[in-house]
């Protein structure tokens, strides 16, 4: 495929929402796994009341219990954050939601509790965690029924495009997002697999990595009108360059405007 196809084909095959549909996401500022700490663990809900004590949006991440339901936990495993062991996906949401994160009396909530909680106050991003073997659908499912009905700013993103897509087509309601880093793919095959997770995911947004700013292709998709949110800026430096390369900075730690 020659390269000067690949900015026509992404206007056509992924093209920029309108901008009254991403307004409110390009004037957030968003807490990375809420606004965590000493005695705050992430995705918990006193990290989501923190962050929205200082006027923050938060970024959340979600996977599916065994009995079906959206957990708020980053993690496969339990145990960096928690003193249980084993997969997440292998307890039900009663089981998770009576194990206790590590450093707080906080349990790990499910996405309704986190919904509630937020209640519309700040914007809401929504990381659908997946992995090639898993059912993708099923939790975009799961995601979906408890949005239904929800009235605040929110979004969903996944750096699968499977779930973008979903959501494309059963959701078209929801803004969705893709999540990239390019890491050490950044030669004509990275390029164009980019281009092609571009195609099938039909984001409203981007989800970049602070790493890979600035570049060609986040910069090209932020000129045609996709929004860019860069992740994770913990440092002022970061924050700085943040500023300058996206729309959408999430933080943490001393990266904390």
């Amino acid at each position: 495929m020659r390269l000067s196809l690949l900015a026509p084909l992404d206007r056509w095959l992924a093209p920029a929402p309108p901008t009254h549909r991403v307004a409110w996401l390009r004037a957030a500022c968003l807490a990375h796994r809420g606004l965590h700490g000493l005695g705050v663990p992430e995705n918990s809900l006193g990290a989501a009341s923190a962050a929205m004590a200082r006027g923050l949006g938060i970024e959340c991440d979600v996977q599916r219990s065994s009995d079906g339901l959206a957990m708020v936990f980053h993690d496969w495993e339990l145990d960096r954050l928690t003193a249980e062991h084993g997969a997440v996906a292998a307890r039900s949401a009663a089981q998770l939601g009576a194990i206790p994160l590590a450093g707080s009396t906080d349990t790990i909530p499910t996405l309704r509790q986190l919904l509630d909680l937020v209640a519309g106050r700040v914007p809401l991003v929504i990381e659908l965690k997946s992995r090639k073997d898993s059912h993708f659908g099923a939790l975009c499912l799961a995601v979906r029924r408890v949005l239904e009905g929800y009235r605040g700013p929110h979004a969903i993103m996944s750096f699968d495009p499977r779930i973008a897509h979903w959501f494309a087509v059963n959701s078209p309601q929801t803004v969705r997002g893709l999540v990239v880093t390019e890491e050490d793919d950044k030669a004509l095959p990275g390029r164009l697999r980019r281009h092609f997770a571009l195609w099938h995911a039909r984001p409203d947004f981007l989800a970049y990595d602070i790493r890979d700013l600035p570049g060609r292709f986040p910069a090209a998709q932020r000129r045609r009108g996709l929004p860019l949110v860069t992740w994770t800026i913990r440092t002022p430096e970061l924050l700085a360059r943040a500023r300058e390369y996206a729309d959408v900075p999430t933080v943490e730690g001393a990266g904390v405007p």
